[in-house]
């Protein structure tokens, strides 16, 4: 919980300060990322470590502790914000610096963004791969993890993209290429990652002699 907790605030930073360029293009759309992107999909993979091993209860408690330590960094970054600047600051860095780099935690745009993206993102990454595993009595870790992370992925870089454009924290010029270089990267890092996600499965369910299974969960995000 809390590497998932770190990288998620980590992630949210990085995508507020510094939009970075490929200088490659698909079709004609370049491969521009918001820097979050480079460690942010690494949540989903806990999250479905977390799920598959201990099932959809216990990563809902991780999904909320998340939700709330990046509210609270969000709220730091706010009353930062609105504090009055020292005289020597203010001349080599200034109020200007810090709004253009960290305005999206400050000012709520790219935090409402990453809200809303990680609690709808997370929540269908881990009922999917739920109930996949259930379908298919445990068997091919991969088809739920990939399965699941593309759907995931797909609604938190849409919602993500478009609320932060909205809030002004990208220019929509950018709204195709961020959505499209999100979720093609996001995916490819889970791809990836899977023999290490078999590893670290592997490992746990005999460390912990846990195999969750959830054949009767509730699948509600807000029920304890």
């Amino acid at each position: 919980m809390v590497l998932f907790v770190t990288v998620l605030l980590v992630s949210n930073i990085a995508s507020s300060a510094k939009i970075v360029d490929w200088g490659v293009s698909i079709f004609g759309v370049p491969l521009a990322f918001d820097a979050g992107t480079i460690l942010f999909p690494v949540s989903y993979i806990f999250g479905d470590v977390l799920t598959e091993v201990y099932g959809f209860k216990r990563s809902r408690r991780v999904i909320w502790a998340g939700f709330g330590c990046l509210t609270l960094a969000a709220l730091v970054f706010a009353v930062v914000r609105a504090l009055p600047g020292e005289a020597a600051w203010q001349g080599y860095a200034g109020q200007p610096a810090y709004d253009a780099i960290l305005g999206g935690m400050s000012s709520g745009g790219i935090v409402l963004a990453s809200l809303s993206a990680y609690l709808v993102g997370e929540f269908s990454n881990s009922v999917i791969l739920a109930r996949v595993k259930v379908i298919t009595n445990g068997k091919w870790l991969w088809v739920r993890t990939i399965s699941s992370t593309l759907i995931g992925e797909g609604f938190d870089s849409f919602i993500f993209i478009l609320i932060a454009s909205l809030f002004g924290v990208f220019p929509w010029e950018l709204f195709g290429t961020l959505v499209l270089t999100n979720y093609i990267f996001k995916v490819s890092v889970e791809v990836l990652m899977t023999p290490a996600t078999y590893a670290v499965v592997t490992f746990l369910k005999r460390a912990e002699s846990e195999d969750y299974f959830d054949r009767h969960t509730r699948f509600n995000p807000f029920a304890l």
